[in-house]
């Protein structure tokens, strides 16, 4: 796969939908779109994808992504989100720890195929699927720390079905950032890229 900034910007934009949707489930309890949030969760069974949009669907699944991107990177932005930028830093620090341990990347493997045979008899939203992708992040990437505090309404982070779908959206996350890293995305690029990654994110928006 190429280490274009084309790419890379795709797959950042794919950990930046991530969070804005766990941002969203822990604030209303609910996710509106339930296709970006079924395309969302959809990349983490991609696994042997020939292009990076192939994880996706294609950029036009990534619009919430590219955008709250250019929302969390641009030095102009009044939108700017500290919650979300917690998130973001959480999740690439995550994946460089897990990245290290092949063990544990040979088990979320495994795992992800049992989660794609449940797919049979399943469909990808139906909660007993939420519960196994929330159970791979909890079990597989949450332990090798620092967690990730996801903060919302107390009244909605208590609802099971809300916690299976905040986990599974921090697996898809996880799943990004692993894109990332391989497409040549270091954090240096966060902090000294960031003009060139909001010009690609508004272009990929205007295709």
């Amino acid at each position: 796969m190429s280490h274009s900034l084309e790419n890379q910007t795709l797959a950042f934009a794919g950990i930046c939908q991530a969070v804005s949707l766990v941002q969203q489930v822990s604030r209303q309890g609910t996710i509106d779109d339930k296709a970006v949030l079924n395309r969302t969760l959809n990349s983490i069974l991609v696994t042997d994808a020939d292009r990076p949009e192939d994880v996706y669907g294609g950029h036009q699944q990534l619009r919430l992504g590219y955008q709250t991107l250019i929302e969390q990177l641009n030095t102009d932005s009044s939108r700017k989100n500290a919650e979300l930028t917690r998130y973001l830093v959480g999740l690439v620090a995550l994946e460089r720890k897990l990245a290290k341990r092949r063990d544990l990347m040979a088990m979320l493997g495994e795992r992800i195929n049992q989660v794609k045979r449940q797919l049979h008899h399943f469909e990808l939203l139906d909660e007993q699927v939420l519960a196994n992708l929330a159970g791979i992040y909890s079990d597989i990437v949450s332990p090798i720390g620092p967690r990730i505090q996801v903060a919302g309404n107390p009244s909605y982070l208590q609802q099971p079905l809300v916690q299976h779908q905040i986990r599974a959206l921090l697996l898809a996350g996880i799943r990004s950032a692993v894109l990332w890293r391989q497409l040549g995305g270091k954090r240096r690029h966060i902090l000294f890229s960031r003009k060139r990654l909001v010009a690609q994110a508004q272009a990929a928006l205007r295709m």
